[in-house]
């Protein structure tokens, strides 16, 4: 099969040159506005997404700056009570308190006084029996009266000497030995009486009487029981225990940083377990005037009128204790203060706005608060939780409570 080629193309008519020159460019005016037309459009395209970044830019740089200045909360300072209540632990005491021990040796002959007996001064509690000290007193007497005897013949003696030597009779020598004898006779005497004195004195302690008006609060003797007064090397026997209650004496420990306002004449309640709702009025009457260097506190001596007898000696009781503070004293929470080299510290907000570190001085800690005697005025508003990294100056924003609404919920 042969088929022919025609080598020849087609020329195009005059129409539809026309219409490639209308689309090819004929018209260059037409052009610049296509090309303007697609700048613009390019560049609404490109300003619609670089001003919304600027913007967001601009929003974030705002928002970091806000976050930057830190948001705190403030207290403001509490002025201190006039005066402030310490509880501190105490040990109740008679106020005369003494255990009553004999003086001579012997055994228990019988007693008067038992355990909770009101007794009088002077009041016999009991008697012992001491024959050894009856017999030594026996022959003691019996000496004396011996040294009365041989003092009497030198008496007569030597004056009989004395009238001899006046005519010579005697010598002055047997006259002088006269006077001699006759002398050490006295002393004799004297020595003898005194020795009786003695056992009179030490036979009068058979009888064991109270020293003062009191409660008898032990009896560690009975009938029969040996009493050995400690004279010969033995362990003292205490017969008795007495106690005066009408008045109390409270001895209380005192830290030392409340020793400088425990002062005698200062009220105190004494509170006990077993008398609930009751409080019982003290006055501080002295103290030791000087601090414990083992347990750092101050001695002090409360006394309490207890003339019923209704508060026992020996019982622990809570003193609560009235010390006057500073008049410029004022109480902050522990989580204001700031911990730095170069003291304590608070941060202070005096303007709303910036933050002033301010030095303090502190007085009382109360576990929770603490008290500040220097350094404040009253008028500020002090930073809960301050951080570290807080200077003076630096700008801070104070955070507004919740409503009341929104604490419930």
């Amino acid at each position: 099969m042969k088929v022919e080629l025609n080598n020849e193309v087609e020329k195009p008519g005059i129409g539809e040159e026309r219409k490639l020159a209308d689309h090819g460019g004929g018209n260059p005016a037409r052009r610049w506005w296509i090309v303007v037309l697609a700048l613009v459009i390019v560049a609404a395209i490109v300003v619609s997404g670089i001003l919304p970044r600027i913007h967001a830019r601009a929003d974030l740089d705002k928002e970091t700056a806000e976050m930057a200045i830190p948001t705190v909360s403030v207290v403001h300072p509490k002025r201190g009570a006039p005066a402030q209540e310490l509880v501190l632990p105490a040990n109740v005491q008679a106020y005369i308190d003494a255990p009553i021990y004999a003086r001579t040796n012997g055994y228990l002959k019988h007693w008067y006084a038992d355990i909770g007996a009101h007794v009088k001064a002077g009041q016999l509690l009991a008697d012992i029996e001491t024959p050894e000290v009856d017999q030594q007193l026996r022959q003691t007497r019996a000496d004396l009266a011996t040294a009365e005897a041989n003092l009497n013949l030198s008496q007569i003696t030597a004056t009989r000497y004395a009238d001899l030597l006046k005519s010579d009779s005697v010598s002055k020598q047997d006259a002088d030995n006269a006077a001699g004898d006759y002398a050490a006779k006295q002393a004799t005497v004297q020595s003898a009486q005194a020795n009786v004195r003695r056992l009179e004195e030490l036979q009068a302690f058979e009888k064991i009487y109270a020293p003062f008006e009191g409660v008898i609060t032990a009896r560690n003797t009975d009938i029969g029981a040996l009493i050995d007064s400690g004279s010969s090397g033995g362990s003292r026997t205490e017969l008795f225990h007495i106690a005066q209650p009408d008045k109390l004496r409270v001895y209380v420990n005192v830290p030392e940083a409340y020793s400088q306002a425990a002062k005698p004449g200062l009220t105190a309640d004494l509170v006990l377990a077993e008398f609930p709702g009751r409080r019982f009025p003290g006055t501080l009457v002295r103290t030791a005037e000087a601090i414990d260097q083992s347990t750092r506190t101050l001695l002090v001596e409360i006394r309490v009128s207890n003339p019923t007898g209704t508060l026992l000696s020996g019982a622990y009781a809570e003193v609560h204790l009235k010390l006057p503070t500073a008049a410029s004293a004022f109480i902050l929470p522990v989580n204001t203060l700031l911990f730095r080299a170069e003291g304590l510290r608070v941060a202070a907000i005096t303007d709303g706005r910036h933050a002033e570190l301010r030095p303090i001085t502190l007085g009382h800690d109360f576990g929770s608060e603490v008290e500040v005697i220097a350094g404040l005025t009253g008028d500020e508003s002090i930073v809960i939780n301050p951080p570290d990294s807080i200077v003076t100056g630096e700008e801070v924003r104070i955070a507004q409570p919740a409503a009341s609404g929104e604490s419930q919920q």
